[in-house]
C-alpha cells in the first residue's frame, strides 16, 4: 500500500541538485542504479555532512519505485549496513548522527527492525570469513600488507577480525561492490593517500573498470567540494592501475 508523502519534510534544493548530479554520473557507468546512493552517504558521512542522511533517505523515497513501505525498508536496510560497514572506516559517532537523522523521518510504518549482527561471534568463520574478503581486496599484497603491523599486533588483529571479520565481510545486505563503493568513499573523503590507494586497486581486483572508478572519485570530489573538503593528497586511478 502506498504512503501518503504530502506531509514528508522537503528536501533542499541546493542537496537534491547534488544528488541528481551524481545520480547523472552513475548512469554512465556499469554500477547500477542504487550504488550512486551508497557513494553519497559514504561521502557525506565521512565527511561534514552526516545529518544530510536525512536528505538522501527523503530524495531516494521519494522516487517512484519505492512509494511502498516495503520497497522503503529495503532502501532503509542498505543505507543502515552502509553506515555500519562505515563505523569500521570512519569511527561510530558521524554514522550514528546519520542514522538517527534519517530516523527521525521514517513514518512508521516503514521502520524496518531486523538486526543483522544479532548472531554474531568472533570464531573461526568470521576469521576465514574475514580473511576471504581481505584476500579478495589486496590479493598477493595480503601478507606484506598485514606484515605492516608486526609491531603494532592490535591493529593487525582489528582488522582481520573486526574490520573485515565483523564489519565488511557480511553479506546480508550490501554485496561485494557495494561493500567497496562505500569503503573506498568513506577512506577517500577523508583525504588519505595510502589507504585510498590499496582501495582504488581492490575496487579494480574486484571487476569495477577502471572508467568507473574514475567516476565513483569524481562524484567524491563534488562532494567534496559541497562541503568545503579538501581533497589534494588523492592519487589519481591512472597512478594506481599498474598495481592492479
Amino acid at each position: 500500500m502506498a504512503s501518503d508523502t504530502s506531509n514528508m519534510p522537503t528536501i533542499r534544493p541546493d542537496v537534491s541538485m547534488l544528488f541528481q548530479s551524481i545520480e547523472q554520473a552513475f548512469t554512465t557507468t556499469s554500477l547500477g542504479d542504487h550504488r550512486w546512493y551508497l557513494l553519497t552517504l559514504a561521502a557525506l558521512v565521512g565527511g561534514t555532512e552526516p545529518l544530510l542522511a536525512d536528505q538522501l533517505y527523503l530524495y531516494i523515497i521519494n522516487k517512484s519505485n519505492n512509494r511502498d513501505s516495503y520497497q522503503r525498508q529495503k532502501v532503509v536496510r542498505s543505507l543502515r549496513e552502509a553506515l555500519v560497514k562505515l563505523v569500521s572506516i570512519i569511527g561510530v559517532c558521524k554514522p550514528l548522527e546519520a542514522i538517527l537523522a534519517i530516523a527521525k523521518v521514517e513514518r512508521p510504518e516503514d521502520r524496518d527492525y531486523s538486526f543483522s549482527r544479532e548472531e554474531w561471534a568472533n570464531d573461526s568463520e568470521n576469521h576465514e570469513r574475514g580473511m576471504s574478503w581481505l584476500r579478495q581486496i589486496y590479493t598477493h599484497n595480503t601478507d606484506s600488507t598485514l606484515s605492516l603491523f608486526d609491531a603494532h599486533k592490535d591493529f593487525r588483529w582489528i582488522s582481520t577480525e573486526i574490520t573485515y571479520g565483523l564489519y565488511l565481510s557480511d553479506r546480508q545486505n550490501l554485496d561485494d561492490i557495494d561493500t567497496e563503493v562505500v569503503v573506498l568513499v568513506g577512506i577517500m573523503i577523508q583525504n588519505l593517500p595510502l589507504e585510498t590507494a590499496w582501495h582504488i586497486r581492490g575496487s579494480r581486483r574486484i571487476g569495477i573498470s577502471l572508467e568507473d572508478v574514475k567516476t565513483m572519485m569524481d562524484c567524491v570530489r563534488k562532494v567534496g567540494e559541497f562541503m568545503g573538503t579538501k581533497l589534494d593528497r588523492i592519487p589519481s586511478a591512472d597512478n594506481i592501475e599498474k598495481e592492479v
